[in-house]
Parts: structure tokens; sequence; C-alpha cells
């Protein structure tokens, strides 16, 4: 079973949310905080959570503080952020601290789960909001002279991965969907890393967006 710990000080809220998770197949609430704080509280070494769903406004310590906090001393935790917050650089922000989605609370419940299931399986989940709102915030940032130099040394099957990796499909799916071998694909994966000066594939997915390549 895969386990969830819930993050949100609105009680009523963080009860249904556990009930619809629950629900899901391979899917069980491990413990519920109402703060940052909480949760470091209720926090076992030895029975992680193999996710955190977290809100950003809260009281005592925020969801940008518990992802920074949970990245840096349980990097092997993954983040799904669940807030209202529908603006590009709350997006960014909890990105940077180490969340590998983001969903708005009021998605549907099948979202959720595709949410779950691409962070459980795939170590991310992209979504269409995610790419829309951070989109112009990317495309205005000071380093977009950098970027474009960048973007104009990339080989045709760089931009292609590129493309594939802003989307929910695994490593194996993008080899196939290319056809060409998952090692190559590793090795283009590993090679961008190091030219685009990133470390993650959020990393990557971000400059697709910004850069119109991202199949969404």
């Amino acid at each position: 079973m895969i386990q969830i710990a819930l993050v949100d000080d609105h009680v009523l809220l963080r009860n249904g949310l556990a009930s619809l998770v629950n629900s899901f197949s391979g899917y069980k609430v491990l413990f519920e905080a109402n703060s940052g704080k909480h949760m470091i509280e209720l926090l076992d070494s030895n029975n992680l959570p193999d996710v955190v769903l977290l809100d950003i406004t809260m009281p005592d310590m925020n969801g940008y503080e518990t992802a920074l906090w949970l990245t840096t001393h349980y990097p092997q935790v993954k983040i799904l952020a669940l807030t209202m917050l529908n603006d590009e650089r709350s997006i960014i922000r909890m990105f940077k601290n180490g969340a590998k989605g983001y969903l708005l609370k009021d998605s549907k419940p099948q979202e959720l789960k595709a949410a779950l299931d691409g962070i459980v399986n795939k170590g991310v989940y992209l979504n269409k909001l995610m790419c829309d709102n951070i989109m112009h915030t990317m495309k205005t940032s000071p380093e977009e002279d950098a970027d474009i130099l960048k973007f104009t040394e990339l080989t045709d099957q760089e931009k292609e991965f590129l493309g594939w990796a802003c989307t929910d499909k695994s490593y194996r799916e993008i080899a196939e969907l290319m056809g060409t071998s998952l090692r190559n694909v590793d090795e283009t994966r590993d090679h961008l890393f190091q030219k685009l000066q990133t470390a993650t594939r959020v990393g990557l997915a971000l400059f697709a967006i910004k850069h119109d390549i991202a199949k969404l």
C-alpha cells in the first residue's frame, strides 16, 4: 500500500480528503497534520509516508517551508501540493522547494488519483494547469537571452525528448515513442541535464514549456 500523509489546517476538508484517498485502490492515509510543524512531530523515520499531500497556506509552518524541510531531511518522500493558490509564483516556488506535482483543491477526484499515480510511478506529475500558469513568467525571466542560446544549440532529438519529458510518459514509454532504446533516452536526458544546467525532469519540462516545445 502507498502511504499518504495529509497536511492541511482545514479539518473538514482534510477529513474528506482522507476518505477519498482511502477509497483509491492501493493507497491509504498514514496520518493527518494541521501544519508543517505538526507533520514533523508525527513523522516516524522508520515508517515514512510515500507521498505528502501538502497545502501551502497554513499557520506555524507553511507549505513552502514544509516542502523545503522535507526535501532537505527526507528527499525520498514525494510532495504533491494541493492548494487554492492558482498563480505561477506559487507553482514555481513549490517546485523549487521540492514538490513533484501541483493540484488545485477544486480538482476532480480522478485528477487527484492521476496525480498520485504519476508521482508514485513516474516521479512527477505535470498538468496543463501548471504549464499554462508558469509560461508567462518563464518567458519573461531575465535569463531569456542565455536560454535562447541554449535552445539554439539543441539537436532535433533533444527537442523531441524535451517535448515528451513534459508529459506523464515514463522514460521507457518515451523511448518507444521516439523509436530508440531506453539507454539512448537516458543518455539524452543526462546530456540535457548538463547542457541546461538542471538536475531534475521538472527542470527539463520547465525549459520545454518556456520554449513552446512541450507536448501538452
